[in-house]
This record gives structure tokens, sequence and C-alpha cells, in this order.
């Protein structure tokens, strides 16, 4: 009984907004009242961070592994090149309604000045105030006999894609790793070369450990199945 009554009659733990309405009670100077008002923001922004982490680790833990709903399927004078992948929409589809449930969003910025790479950053926020953002680069998509403009709306939507993969750290389906005609592993497109290099060089990543990661000789020799994941490692690097 008298442990109880200790602990009811514990001391409440003082928030930095209770010092400063109690500061401001007792008529402190300006410089503490400065003081208190930047140790509040520094806790708020805690805070705000601990609950972003904590819906964040509530969501990925709710997020399935995302089908591949798309087919990639074509020619070249490689051969054949035919695997499977999931869009932008699919994605979406899948993490948006169990984002919201935890208090999550995404949004995102995006740049396409003349003659310079198209560049999406991704941006997700919690309703506390805390966000985090990755950027990704890529030049335009000019395959396939688009115009201008569908170039660039192609190269935004794979990039809106990746940056968003990879700031849930979400995984495909392996429902289809991507074959060509004879049975060998798709290998990823010139354009995709070029990301990566371009992103090993922006991350000041080793480039030779990064090969040797994924057992290639060169970066043309990355399987398309593992496109993905090597994006998301390099991404997560920072640089």
């Amino acid at each position: 009984m008298e442990l109880a009554t200790r602990i009811d009659h514990a001391p409440a733990v003082m928030t930095p907004m209770d010092m400063l309405n109690q500061a401001v009670s007792q008529g402190a100077n300006i410089d503490v009242l400065e003081k208190l008002m930047s140790l509040q923001e520094r806790w708020e922004a805690n805070q705000a961070r601990k609950a972003f982490d904590s819906a964040m680790a509530l969501a990925k833990a709710e997020i399935p592994i995302i089908a591949k709903n798309r087919v990639v399927d074509f020619t070249s004078q490689k051969g054949r090149t035919h695997y499977r992948h999931e869009d932008l929409a699919e994605v979406a589809r899948t993490v948006s309604p169990i984002l919201a449930k935890h208090g999550l969003s995404y949004r995102y910025r995006t740049t396409s000045a003349i003659n310079e790479p198209v560049s999406v950053t991704c941006v997700v926020s919690h309703r506390d105030g805390h966000s985090e953002e990755n950027t990704l680069c890529a030049g335009r998509d000019d395959s396939g006999n688009k115009n201008s403009i569908q170039a660039v709306g192609s190269t935004l939507t794979y990039l809106q894609r990746m940056t968003l993969k990879a700031a849930l750290g979400l995984a495909a389906s392996d429902d289809d790793d991507g074959a060509n005609a004879d049975g060998s592993p798709a290998v990823i497109t010139p354009e995709q070369i070029g990301e990566l290099q371009a992103l090993i060089e922006s991350k000041n990543a080793d480039k030779a450990k990064f090969l040797k990661f994924y057992k290639i000789e060169k970066l043309a020799d990355m399987p398309a199945a593992k496109y993905d994941s090597a994006v998301a490692l390099l991404v997560a690097k920072g640089g």
C-alpha cells in the first residue's frame, strides 16, 4: 500500500513545453526562453522521428510482396528478352491503404531541365511531421519511337516506382526471374546500365565491390531480376 502511494505521487516527467510555461510564469529572461524554445523544437522533432520509425515498421510488417503484373517481351540483336515486373499503379494499389492506416503518405518532387537528366525525389511523411526522402536521376527514355514528352513521362513513371520502392524497402515477387528464350537470365538494358553507373558515381560506391557482391564482371552482366535490389542497395548507401 505504501509502495502504491509512492508510485501514485511520483512526480510527472516535465517536457520542454512544461519548463517553458513555468519559465514564462516566473518571468524568465529572453535568453532562457529562447533556449527552452529551441529545446522544445528538438524534442518535438525527436518525438516525430520516433513516431515515423514506429509507423514505418508497422506498415512494412503488413505490406505484402508485390505481384509482378507487367510483362516485358522484346527481341533485339542479343536475342529475345522476357521478364515480368510490377508497375507503379500496382505498387501504389498495394501500399497506399496500408501507409494511410499508419499515418504515412508519399509525394514526389521532379525536375526535368533541358539537356539534363530527369530527377525524381520520393518524400515519405508521417502525420506527426517527420519525413524522409531519396532521389534518383536517369536520362529520358527515348526507346520505342517515343516523342520528347513521352520520353520524359516514361522516365518519370519509372523513377517514381523505383524511389518509392527504395524508400519503403519493398520487394517484388519472384514468380518470374526474367529469362531469354534460350533459358539464360535476361540482363539489364543499356539505359539501366547507365542508371546504375550514375548511381555508383553519385554515391561514391566502390564499383569493384559492387560487382563482386552481385558476382558479375561488368554492369552489363547484371540480371534483370536483380536490378531493383541493386538500385535499392545503392540508394540506401547515402553519400
